[in-house]
């Protein structure tokens, strides 16, 4: 299954609202797994970022997510594939 990791940065909305934030990630959680993605780990951050989420599922699924998560407003987000050391090591061989 396909590893992301995803940065979120708080919009002013969100921050009006940040008492909710461990209630709209719940909400988050649910939406994601209704749509076969695994949310692995989240952790509120100090930093360029406020939220780091990493999550496992197809790419599809995953692009829904983002979509249906940037629809509400309450953050921004910048998503990245990560690639596991054993799929870095077949990635590799065929350099």
């Amino acid at each position: 299954m396909a590893t992301f990791i995803t940065l979120a940065s708080v919009t002013d909305q969100g921050a009006r609202n940040v008492k909710d934030s461990p209630q709209r990630f719940e909400a988050f959680k649910s939406l994601a797994e209704s749509l076969g993605v695994t949310v692995k780990s989240v952790h509120w951050t100090q930093g360029a970022y406020d939220i780091v989420l990493v999550t496992e599922g197809p790419e599809e699924a995953q692009m829904t997510l983002a979509l249906k998560t940037a629809a509400l407003g309450n953050v921004r987000t910048q998503t990245l594939r990560g690639y596991s050391i054993t799929e870095m090591r077949k990635l590799i061989a065929t350099v």
